[in-house]
């Protein structure tokens, strides 16, 4: 399976993640993602042997080819949270952003305000703990951020740059007091994201 770590957004924030998608949709060639799967990824995994990866591998992936267990993640992943020693702590997401340039804009998120030292914490104990298990590093720099849509193309750039420029939603804050292991299903309508264990602050 597929699989990463990351903190889910509460419901209470998925009005404003839709309310910060909105002005967006009018560019062509985006795609907003399900404002009730917003979530903060922290780690990145790619494929996860969990026992029932019966078929040939599909290379639709950016991870090992399933040869890392899953018992092994979830070792590492109660490992990686003792070694963050990171206690629940406030969130707040506000503003946009994008990856991986206003030129080329391949992805629109929203901001983290506040939180933001946490969670680099807990990424960089996710990296360490899970690279020891065999997990491909990370090749770019850590920016905590919530994907909220994404580009097919560059038709829609323009107005994608107006709207960065000119707005700074204030989407909430939360209370982060757990990271969870997702597994992430692909389907033609987006992905499809699964708890797999949940791992207290």
């Amino acid at each position: 399976m597929r699989a990463f770590f990351a903190v889910d957004l509460p419901e209470s924030l998925t009005d404003a993640i839709a309310a910060a998608q909105g002005p967006l949709t009018e560019a062509a060639g985006i795609d907003p993602v399900d404002p009730e799967g917003a979530h903060l990824t922290l780690k990145f995994l790619g494929e996860v042997d969990d026992g029932d990866h019966d078929g040939p591998d599909d290379g639709d992936h950016d991870g090992p080819d399933a040869d890392v267990s899953l018992d092994d993640v979830l070792a590492a992943g109660e490992r990686a949270v003792e070694r963050a020693g990171v206690d629940p702590f406030a969130c707040r997401v506000r503003g946009y952003g994008v990856f991986p340039s206003l030129e080329y804009i391949s992805v629109v998120w929203a901001g983290i305000e506040e939180g933001g030292e946490e969670l680099t914490e807990l990424h960089e104990a996710l990296e360490a703990e899970t690279t020891a298990i065999g997990v491909d590093a990370e090749t770019h720099a850590f920016t905590p951020h919530v994907t909220i849509a994404r580009m097919r193309d560059g038709r829609g750039k323009e107005h994608v740059q107006r709207v960065v420029h000119e707005r700074e939603p204030e989407i909430g804050r939360f209370e982060a007091n757990e990271i969870r292991l997702l597994s992430s299903t692909l389907t033609p309508d987006g992905p499809l994201y699964e708890p797999v264990e949940v791992f207290d602050l």
